[in-house]
């Protein structure tokens, strides 16, 4: 078939691939974006076609062999040649496992993620070759889908920005517990912030059906809100209110909204299932009023925010010792800062960081954000604690499956434990629920797995993009050195310890052994790409526990 002659509605992507369904070919693209055809045979571009169109689930053998040899009587030998054909096209200059798992028993799957490019992007690829890497759009799930954009503080004082942000963040919150939504997080949903907005452009790019836009006014202890439904494809409002109550009815008018906009996109949702499920944080509203002020600091990875962060949790606890969500944030901030060797006495922080993880434990075991950040500060600090931590951040994912977050830290627990490509599937899903938030945390944990599954072009890819928008954050460089280490590439390793001596001071005692996480699988190999790096014994010793 002449490629002129047709062009595809959509072409798949997965790593630096790119399959068109509509004449079978397979390309390749280079450093530079540009894309090449890969020379294969028919069957094992029947064979691919099968597996990247499933997109991540197994395949049996007898499908296989309906779709490749359709008709044909053939021997199962045949079968493992153009697996094997396959693996050598798709495996070229990968280390670790092959891009195609054999599933014992059962058949093949691609682990590789896999999108979906919109029509006109294409379009471009099938006919033009060469134009560069087009975007890779979201596909638009089949139940109801909504994005809720950061609120507009109309209040007029810029530091009330927090609390709009605030407000549209616990409605997002109250969505994420109706199983039958698919919510984005607000790590993606905010990057609008500021933006003359276009719905339609918000729809594509996060993948959903629904947009939901607001304001806040805040006067003295009058509030009201206002917000508007509207389908992204059509553009057509569904649904406006406005909204006025007081500051001790904060609680219930966020309710109100979040209940009305599920009600709008599916009639027949009960609107009871938000109240039913939705949890209050606290009934101390300047206890909560701190909580607010932490949530940006405490995700900045630098030093100064989250120390800010670590004083305004404890404020709110001290306001509210029950307040479950502060307690938890409280454990993980100590987490962070722990990590990055930002504290003067690593015990007492250690200490500190349990006890708060498991006092939030005790007063909110029911909410996923407690259950998630109490696990990763278990999971980091106590060896005895890692299987709970498990449960706990498998509990967290299972009463809310929308919690993009929560996937994150899950994956964090799961590389703490030695389990990196169980992690690298819960990093995907967190990058699924939040498609535009794709750095720091989320990409250093990306690069983290793939250097302990042996990938360490991919580590070092992603470690790159977490260091563009952290570019202070150490974990991130002690991977990254060990990533140009094994990739042979030593002169840009140690440029990237001598990077980390100068943001982490406590590097200079080699008595401190408390800032590298304690990763139960492939520790060794870890290490020993530091010390070449570093061409010396000294980082070795000063960030290993």
């Amino acid at each position: 078939m002449n490629r002129q002659d047709s062009v595809p509605t959509e072409v798949f992507a997965f790593q630096d691939f790119r399959f068109d369904p509509g004449c079978s070919e397979l390309l390749r693209l280079d450093r530079a974006g540009k894309a090449a055809p890969v020379a294969m045979g028919s069957r094992a571009r029947a064979l691919l076609g099968l597996l990247v169109e499933e997109g991540g689930k197994v395949v049996s053998k007898d499908r296989i062999f309906d779709r490749v040899w359709a008709g044909t009587f053939v021997e199962e030998s045949n079968l493992t040649v153009q697996i094997s054909a396959l693996r050598r096209i798709l495996d070229r200059d990968r280390e670790g496992e092959s891009i195609i798992q054999t599933v014992h028993g059962q058949g093949y799957r691609l682990t590789a993620p896999v999108a979906r490019l919109a029509p006109s992007a294409a379009r471009e690829i099938s006919e033009a070759r060469g134009a560069g890497e087009a975007d890779v759009l979201p596909t638009v799930p089949d139940k109801p889908s909504i994005a809720v954009l950061a609120f507009v503080n109309l209040s007029g004082d810029r530091d009330q920005d927090y609390f709009a942000d605030g407000m549209a963040e616990e409605i997002i919150t109250a969505l994420s517990r109706i199983r039958s939504l698919f919510v984005i997080a607000r790590g993606s949903s905010f990057n609008y912030r500021g933006q003359g907005v276009d719905v339609k452009r918000v729809g594509r790019e996060l993948g959903v059906r629904y947009v939901l836009e607001g304001s806040v006014r805040k006067n003295g202890k009058a509030v009201r809100i206002t917000a508007q439904l509207t389908e992204a494809e059509t553009r057509m409002q569904l649904w406006a209110d406005r909204f006025d109550s007081t500051l001790e009815r904060i609680f219930e008018l966020q309710d109100t909204v979040a209940t009305r906009v599920a009600a709008t996109i599916e009639p027949t949702m009960e609107e009871n299932e938000i109240s039913r499920s939705m949890r209050r944080p606290t009934e101390d509203l300047t206890a909560y009023d701190w909580y607010l002020r932490a949530l940006p600091d405490c995700f900045s990875f630098s030093a100064e925010p989250l120390l800010r962060a670590r004083e305004a949790l404890d404020q709110a606890i001290a306001c509210d010792p029950g307040f479950g969500r502060a307690l938890a944030l409280a454990a993980d901030c100590r987490r962070l800062l722990g990590c990055a060797g930002w504290v003067e006495d690593p015990d007492t922080n250690r200490r500190m960081a349990i006890e708060l993880a498991h006092r939030a434990l005790q007063v909110a075991d029911d909410d996923p954000i407690v259950l998630a950040e109490s696990a990763s500060a278990l999971a980091y600090f106590d060896d005895q604690e890692i299987a709970a931590a498990i449960s706990l951040a498998e509990r967290a994912v299972a009463l809310n499956p929308n919690y993009a977050r929560g996937w994150q830290w899950n994956g964090w627990v799961r590389l703490y434990a030695g389990d990196p490509e169980l992690a690298l599937a819960h990093f995907e899903t967190s990058r699924r629920l939040n498609p535009r938030h794709q750095t720091r945390s989320f990409m250093t944990g990306i690069g983290v797995a793939h250097f302990f599954c042996g990938r360490y072009r991919e580590a070092s890819d992603a470690l790159l993009a977490a260091l563009h928008a952290a570019p202070g954050w150490p974990t991130t460089y002690r991977f990254l050195a060990a990533s140009y280490e094994k990739l042979g590439r030593i002169e840009e390793a140690r440029k990237v310890v001598d990077r980390l001596r100068e943001i982490t001071p406590a590097l200079a005692s080699p008595a401190d052994r408390s800032t590298t996480p304690p990763f139960r699988k492939g520790m060794d190999r870890y290490l020993e790409s530091l010390r070449r790096a570093a061409d010396g014994e000294l980082v070795v010793s000063e960030i290993s526990s």
